[in-house]
């Protein structure tokens, strides 16, 4: 099938089976971790800060982070970063079975785990083109990797939702820490090889600066960061509060919250099967203006319903909207940018998409304190109309613009 084309590389097959089992488990601990800081706590700004904690260093690491990862073997990095991250979440599970409920060691531990992801997120995405080896098959290899991360999206809150109602929390921090074996024992078996960087290795502030510039200078990807930046920081971050929905606003339960987890997870499957089986990205700036735009809306019609049945397929449609330009994007700059600014021009995204979600999660607590949630998440909804409606005019302008350049490039020649 052409959907699943890249898996006839060996290396992206051992790596997107063992990823499938991992994130599995990672997304059973994000629900039981979010559930049991409300449980405890009873505040949305704890459950920000929680949100907070592990991912806010993806903003400031994350560009250190891709200049040190373009000079040294990405593979090893990641094979390290897999193994501290079971000891994290083996600690976690530990502190949680012997019912240590101290919420200052949740934040300390989602910091670190944070910390380990933002070298790991980036070695995994700059590793696609060496796993797959042809170019033509990376945004499927992109697409599929999207669709696996969101079904486990899916599964692992439902299984949480399972867990949490039926064996108790621990056991969602347990299961986390066992979903590492698989994908270290899948790590273990691939085969590749990582051409050794003859570019001598510079200060890292030189490294650092040369790809900004780079990216200043690329307009069309330096805008397409910009508007995922925003969303990130504003829009995206409407699924923190999804706790409150869940409890207070539908007085529901655990499975309540992991159903609209779920939904979320739904939505972005469909959206990443859909992006796997195009043959031609042509349209991909078509795409992610109308996922912007299907985004903002759902969000701010999500803020005024009253039904359960109506919530979970307004989230479902966020989802699609939400992973189509996530995912877009990254194909775009993947495709687009200088093989050797490649792991940099990642970086930022890296940076605009999973820093700026905690910053906007924290906002989204705050404000939703002050002002409440509902009203919240229609300001959340209505600011991605506006980005979206920026981006495609300044877009338009930016293609008009390099069209008339064009036509008179052409005729001073003729």
């Amino acid at each position: 099938m052409n959907m699943f084309r890249s898996l006839k590389y060996r290396n992206f097959q051992l790596f997107f089976y063992g990823q499938s089992i991992s994130l599995m488990g990672t997304w059973m601990q994000k629900t039981a971790v979010s559930w049991l800081v409300y449980r405890l706590t009873g505040s949305a700004f704890l459950l920000g800060l929680v949100t907070f904690a592990s991912l806010i260093p993806s903003l400031v690491l994350s560009p250190f982070a891709g200049s040190y990862i373009e000079k040294h073997n990405r593979f090893k990095i990641m094979m390290k970063s897999q193994v501290i991250s079971m000891l994290q979440a083996g600690t976690l599970a530990i502190m949680i079975y012997f019912k240590y409920y101290s919420i200052p060691a949740l934040i300390g531990l989602s910091l670190l785990q944070g910390m380990i992801n933002s070298f790991d997120v980036i070695c995994r995405q700059t590793l696609m083109m060496d796993m797959v080896g042809n170019k033509e098959d990376l945004p499927n290899a992109i697409a599929l990797n999207s669709t696996m991360t969101n079904l486990a999206r899916i599964i692992g809150p439902a299984l949480a939702g399972l867990v949490l109602g039926t064996l108790g929390e621990d056991f969602c921090f347990i299961g986390n820490f066992l979903s590492y074996i698989p994908v270290l024992y899948c790590l273990y078996r691939m085969d590749i090889r990582i051409s050794k960087n003859t570019e001598p290795v510079n200060n890292v502030w030189y490294e650092l600066k040369e790809g900004f510039h780079y990216l200043v200078h690329e307009k069309e990807l330096i805008s397409l960061i910009l508007l995922l930046s925003m969303n990130s920081l504003i829009v995206i971050p409407f699924n923190t509060l999804m706790p409150v929905f869940a409890k207070d606003i539908f007085s529901g339960t655990a499975s309540t919250f992991s159903l609209f987890e779920s939904a979320i997870g739904l939505g972005a499957v469909i959206s990443a099967v859909y992006l796997a089986n195009l043959k031609k990205f042509d349209h991909i700036i078509k795409i992610i203006i109308i996922a912007g735009f299907m985004l903002g809306s759902s969000v701010m019609l999500l803020a005024g319903s009253n039904l359960i049945a109506v919530s979970v397929i307004l989230l479902v449609v966020a989802g699609i909207g939400m992973m189509a330009q996530t995912s877009a994007i990254n194909t775009y700059i993947q495709t687009h940018a200088h093989p050797s600014m490649r792991s940099r021009s990642i970086s930022y995204y890296i940076m605009g998409y999973q820093g700026l979600i905690p910053v906007g999660s924290l906002l989204a607590g705050v404000v939703a304190e002050s002002i409440g949630v509902r009203l919240t998440v229609v300001f959340q909804g209505a600011i991605g109309i506006v980005a979206i409606l920026v981006f495609y005019l300044y877009w338009k302008r930016m293609k008009t613009n390099s069209i008339i350049k064009e036509e008179v490039y052409s005729k001073e020649q003729f």
